[in-house]
Formats: structure tokens, C-alpha cells, sequence
């Protein structure tokens, strides 16, 4: 992932599918993405992707039924927010500071998981 200077506009990716989830990750991934699926979660994996530490990465995930999954590395920040009937587990950065990464979680059942390596 790479920052995008103040000038050029940020990319977003959109992936859409009726059944079936989306896998996430690696460095292709931009600084905006919205996954959306009637039945399915989000698997993303951003522990080999270079965040800067003054980057926000916005994950945004819209179903019906389907949570996140999702693993950073220890130094990242999480924010959670969003309408969904399950919970957020997390246990937070083990350090202040990092980059951020900010999932908008919209569904009716699913929760959001962050594991931290």
C-alpha cells in the first residue's frame, strides 16, 4: 500500500459478489476499499503490507450475514465502526502511535475480529 500525495485523488477498490466472501491483502491494495456481498465476510490480511505511519487505510464491509476477519501487525491501530449484531475483538496496539487502519463494518449479523502478530 502507498500513501497517495495531497494532490492525486485516493483510489478505492470495490468488490461485489452475491455469496462468497473477499480476500484482502498484499501490496495492490489501495488506501480505500469496499467489499459488499449478500452472504459472505471479509478475510484481510495486512501483516506484509507497508502502511505509513501517518496513513489511514479505510476498510468499508457491507452484507447481510459475514463479519471481518482481520490481522495487522502489532504497531497498527484499529478503529471500529459501523451497525452489526456481533461484536469487536480486539486487545489494541501493543504500542501508541502506528498507522491506522478504520473498518466501517454495515451488516446484520457478523462481527469483527483483529489479530495482532
Amino acid at each position: 500500500m502507498t500513501k497517495t500525495g495531497g494532490t492525486t485523488p485516493e483510489k478505492t477498490d470495490v468488490k461485489v459478489s452475491l455469496i462468497g466472501g473477499h480476500r484482502l491483502g498484499g501490496a495492490s491494495l489501495h488506501e480505500r476499499t469496499v467489499t459488499a456481498s449478500l452472504i459472505g465476510g471479509a478475510d484481510v490480511d495486512l501483516t506484509d503490507v507497508d502502511i505509513p505511519e501517518d496513513a489511514e487505510l479505510r476498510i468499508t464491509k457491507l452484507s447481510l450475514i459475514g463479519g471481518v476477519s482481520l490481522k495487522v501487525r502489532a504497531d497498527v491501530v484499529v478503529e471500529v465502526r459501523g451497525i452489526r449484531l456481533g461484536g469487536v475483538t480486539d486487545d489494541g496496539p501493543t504500542r501508541a502511535g502506528g498507522p491506522t487502519v478504520r473498518i466501517d463494518a454495515w451488516g446484520l449479523i457478523g462481527g469483527v475480529t483483529v489479530t495482532r502478530l
